[in-house]
């Protein structure tokens, strides 16, 4: 297995350490009297889980080592770090449950033509991301990027946040909905090239 595969897979492994740290915020959340750091480690985790899907990224464009495998196995590694934060996201009143909706929607019907794409006739074919799918994955993280950095500082008890806190998560909000109109613009991108796959399917 070549290195980008394995930042790939180490994204997918670093998930659960970052639900573990914010699962614990939401144990401890209005309960603690002394300042936590919780949502600060989860948010380096996510971070650095968000840097790995650049890296590999790059180097397997830079050093020809792009394969099926990371075609495949590197947007579902977003997917599932991305709607893992998300899921708290909404939890904890920073995201709209119809964006989640959206987003998981967007997500299920571009791996059904993926995996169409994969069993049709002539050997099958793997679809990767396209550019939109990567506009789409970038904004998705660095919106999630902000709030739980907005949500660190809080639980830190960070005193100039606290003025702001009801403004913030509006703003969260709004830009939440921003991501999940990119995220269907994005998934068109999918559906329509490959529409002539749906409608042949067996």
């Amino acid at each position: 297995m070549n290195l980008p595969n394995k930042l790939t897979l180490l994204r997918f492994l670093l998930v659960p350490v970052f639900m573990v740290f914010v699962e614990r915020y939401l144990i401890l959340m209005g309960q603690q009297s002394y300042v936590s750091y919780n949502m600060l480690i989860a948010l380096i985790i996510f971070a650095v889980a968000s840097f790995t899907d650049f890296l590999d990224g790059n180097i397997a464009r830079k050093y020809n080592l792009v394969t099926d495998f990371g075609k495949f196995m590197d947007p579902l590694a977003d997917k599932v770090l991305t709607t893992a934060a998300i899921v708290y996201l909404v939890k904890v009143d920073l995201c709209s449950s119809i964006v989640l909706i959206v987003i998981l929607t967007r997500e299920f019907a571009v791996s059904g033509i993926r995996m169409i794409a994969a069993s049709s006739s002539g050997g099958g074919k793997v679809i990767a991301a396209s550019m939109w799918g990567k506009v789409k994955t970038v904004m998705q993280m660095i919106t999630i990027i902000i709030a739980f950095l907005f949500l660190a500082l809080v639980e830190m008890k960070v005193a100039f946040i606290t003025p702001y806190i009801s403004v913030m998560a509006i703003v969260i909000n709004v830009l939440m909905w921003i991501v999940a109109i990119a995220t269907v613009i994005s998934g068109l991108q999918y559906i329509i090239p490959n529409f002539d796959l749906i409608k042949n399917a067996k």
